[in-house]
Order: structure tokens, then C-alpha cells, then sequence
């Protein structure tokens, strides 16, 4: 075996982790070293005796050559900490995972992407919240970012998609186990829209309870920036903010009725100073994407054919409402092609969701 893949076989064994791996590798010089060492060797740089007979042990019945075969005929590509094929915004953050495995196409997500979670059991409000963002920041070719789980992941996965764009999901299993099997459709059309499935964990892992905590952190770490819709303070979107605001990355929160259970932990996000979020605008602006969008950077992909007709529409100043009647498109191809053309300087929005040509 090489260098590369000592290093994914050694990240192969759970119990390590990225942090002790990396202090691992710095002790012995290379994964490969490591991956040999015997026990009194482990147990002389500090493992307890139980842990470095337990690795031992894995390694003896660990098949090197038929993991990487399967990982092949799978087509699954492995990228590691040193390759330079490795994500921009992972680098430098405190325990990074040392290994990703992708199934699909892994963009690059400089300064373009931003993650979507929060409630499984979201209520309406938070679906079409959820859409509405999702599909928006996609249109303008912002990477949305999830962790294909029931409710706001799911929608925003699929919006993304809907409109054209890329999204990513990250898993906590192996990128060959889909869950929950629901979703098994929505993932392989992720794939084939030039997006991907990620994980850290080898194949056939299952997605234990304790590996949510460390999926919502690669969530947060390949991120621009998180925005929260819906969720109650004790839930797994916790731990994917406070990764965020461990990362410095920028947490925003979308509010909602202050009696909605549902809107607990977003309201108190926004209390506790996370940016509140009534439209892209709010999340463009404060993450600078609109430079990027005015530089080209970013491909503004709209409806030339929807713009011609809403701007013969906009003769005078109108509500979202009135413009949704009388085009008689639908509620979301509007709000899609006003956030493109309010982008592109064609319009300006008003307060109260009323529309002007510029």
C-alpha cells in the first residue's frame, strides 16, 4: 500500500479519530508507520494497553486489498487531508476529518456555500421556508449544503435541484448506506446532479447516534455559512451551530411565531445575535456572495423568457402577490426570478414584499 492508503485504513478504526491519528502520525513520520507500529510501540507513546490490543486486533482482521477493490467498483473517490483536491474550507479547522469519501461530484465551495438544516418534524411554514431559500441561493449558484435527513434537509436537498443547482449531502454512515431509504431516490439524484454524497466513515458503517455530532460538524465546516430554519434547542442542529460558531463561521436564523415550539431555537439564535434571515439578500450580502455574483464568479442561471415578462409586469410597483396572478406563474418560479433580478439590478425589492422596476 501506499502512503494514501495507510492513512484510509488507519482512519478506518473508529475509536481513533482525526485528532489522535494526526498526533499518531507526528510521533511515528507517516501513516504507514503507525499503521505497523506493534503494541508495546502504542502503548510507549501513551495508548492504554486495551486500545492498542483493540487496534491490533482490527488491523489482523482488517483486508486492505478487498476494501480498496470495493471502493473502486463503487466508484467512490477518497480524498485526504493532504491531497490538494481537499476542501478550501475544511482546511485548518481544529479536528477536520482526515478522510472524505465521495460518491458523486465535489465542487468547489469557496466563498459559494451555505448550509441548510434544522427540524425533521418541520410544519409548513418551514417547508416552504426551507424551499423558498434553498431554490433561491441555487438559482444563483450557491452550493446548498445538508445532511439528507427527514424534513428541512430533504427540502432543501430537493429545491436545490429543482432549480438547476448543486447541493450536497453529508452522511453520518458510509456513503454506500443511505438513510433513511426514503431517500435512496433523492440521493442518486444528487449524484446526478453534479453533486455528492460524503462521509468520513468507511464503508458499511451504519449511522450510529454518536456519528450525528460529527456529521453536523463536516456540515458546518465545508460552509460559508449555516442557516437555521425551525428546531428545538435540544436537537442535532445544535451541534451543527455550535461547530459553526466554533469554525467562525456565520450562523443565521429564520424567525418564527414566538409561540411555535418549532421556532424555539432559531428565535433564541437570533436573540443570542445570529443573523436574522427574511430573504437571500440577508445571507448574500453578509457572506459577500453578491461581489462574487457581480464578478461572474458565480453563474446566475434565471429565466430569461420569466424576467422579459415580470419586467412588462412592473410598469408600476407591485406586491409578490399581485405579480403571482397576473404572470400566473407559479408562487416559487416568481420569487426565483425576482431574487435574479433584483441580483442582476433589473428591480428592487420594497418593503412588504412589493417589487419596482429599476
Amino acid at each position: 500500500m501506499n502512503e494514501k492508503e495507510y492513512l484510509i485504513s488507519l482512519y478506518s478504526y473508529l475509536p481513533f479519530g482525526p485528532v489522535r491519528i494526526k498526533l499518531l502520525i507526528s510521533y511515528f513520520g507517516s501513516a504507514k508507520k503507525v499503521w505497523l507500529a506493534t503494541q508495546n510501540e502504542l502503548t510507549e507513546v501513551g495508548l492504554k494497553l486495551n486500545t492498542a490490543v483493540n487496534f491490533v486486533e482490527y488491523r489482523e482482521n482488517f483486508d486492505p486489498s478487498n476494501y480498496f477493490k470495493k471502493i473502486k467498483s463503487l466508484g467512490i473517490k477518497i480524498i485526504t487531508y493532504s491531497d490538494s483536491s481537499y476542501p478550501n474550507n475544511l482546511q485548518g479547522l481544529d479536528n477536520a476529518p482526515l478522510v472524505l469519501y465521495v460518491r458523486g461530484s465535489l465542487p468547489d465551495l469557496t466563498g459559494r456555500a451555505v448550509a441548510i438544516v434544522g427540524s425533521r418534524k418541520m410544519t409548513s411554514y418551514g417547508r416552504e421556508t426551507a424551499y423558498k431559500l434553498a431554490s433561491e441561493l441555487a438559482n444563483v449558484g450557491v452550493v446548498i449544503i445538508s445532511g439528507l435527513a427527514f424534513g428541512v434537509d430533504s427540502v432543501s436537498h430537493q429545491a436545490a435541484l429543482d432549480a438547476g443547482g448543486i447541493t450536497i449531502a453529508i452522511l453520518a454512515s458510509g456513503v454506500d448506506i443511505v438513510t433513511p431509504t426514503s431517500n435512496s431516490y433523492l440521493a442518486r439524484k444528487i449524484i446526478d446532479g453534479k453533486g455528492a454524497l460524503i462521509s468520513e466513515y468507511p464503508l458499511g458503517t451504519q449511522p450510529l447516534k454518536t456519528y450525528f455530532p460529527n456529521r453536523n460538524r463536516i456540515i458546518a465546516g465545508l460552509s460559508n455559512g449555516v442557516v437555521v430554519i425551525e428546531g428545538a434547542q435540544k436537537s442535532g442542529t445544535y451541534h451543527t451551530v455550535n461547530a459553526a460558531a466554533g469554525y467562525g463561521k456565520t450562523v443565521f436564523a429564520v424567525p418564527g411565531p414566538i409561540y411555535s415550539p418549532s421556532s424555539e431555537f432559531p428565535n433564541f439564535l437570533i436573540k443570542n445575535g445570529a443573523k436574522m434571515v427574511t430573504s437571500i439578500a440577508d445571507i448574500t450580502q453578509e457572506l459577500h456572495m453578491n461581489t462574487l455574483i457581480g464578478n461572474g464568479d458565480i453563474s446566475i442561471k434565471g429565466d430569461t423568457y420569466n424576467e422579459k415578462k415580470l419586467l412588462e409586469i412592473l410598469v408600476e410597483p407591485l406586491h409578490l402577490d399581485e405579480i403571482v396572478r397576473i404572470s400566473t406563474l407559479k408562487v416559487h418560479e416568481v420569487s426565483a426570478t425576482l431574487t435574479v433580478m433584483e441580483l442582476k439590478g433589473m428591480i428592487k425589492s420594497l418593503r412588504n414584499g412589493v417589487y419596482k422596476k429599476v
